[in-house]
């Protein structure tokens, strides 16, 4: 029964707002054909929804040997590519701990937040640097486990997809 009040909630609110375009930013190494196949085909399925605009930063390999530096760098690189106006949802392993339902309400009401985008962004090796847990507008978590940068991508932009077919009161979430 609360399920089914949520899906009332949800679909009445996406109604009244707009499908803010998406932006998924990952730092790490260059992904592998599988995972690129996976995540192209996904997006491919979220174009329906929503524009989707995947970034790739590469970690940075000159600073390998100094961890702080790294992390410093990356995060730099991610803040230079984030807008003011940009509704950031940080993943982290310390992050909310968020069923499927609650993503597609998060996705919902980031429409009346004023924001022009949401950035989901997923942070390199050694995790996000200050500047992200800073300005993020939220830090959620994936999985109780860690997941490397690629796992983390098919999870998200699958979680993506199935936060639109609940918006939309589809058949692909059950």
């Amino acid at each position: 029964m609360q399920v089914l009040v949520l899906m009332r909630r949800i679909q009445f609110r996406l109604q009244e707002q707009r499908a803010l375009p998406i932006r998924v930013i990952t730092v790490g190494k260059k992904r592998s054909l599988g995972v690129q196949l996976v995540v192209d085909e996904y997006i491919g399925k979220l174009k329906y929804y929503c524009k989707v605009e995947d970034l790739q930063l590469r970690s940075n390999p000159k600073n390998t040997g100094d961890v702080k530096a790294q992390i410093k760098d990356e995060d730099m690189a991610v803040m230079n590519i984030i807008s003011s106006d940009d509704w950031v949802v940080m993943l982290d392993e310390n992050g909310l701990d968020i069923g499927s339902e609650q993503m597609a309400e998060l996705m919902g009401d980031a429409g009346s937040t004023g924001a022009s985008r949401i950035s989901f962004c997923i942070g390199g090796p050694y995790g996000h640097g200050p500047k992200m847990r800073e300005r993020a507008n939220i830090s959620i978590k994936l999985s109780s486990m860690v997941l490397n940068h690629q796992i983390a991508l098919l999870v998200l932009v699958e979680q993506l997809y199935r936060s639109w077919t609940i918006l939309k009161g589809q058949n692909y979430h059950h």
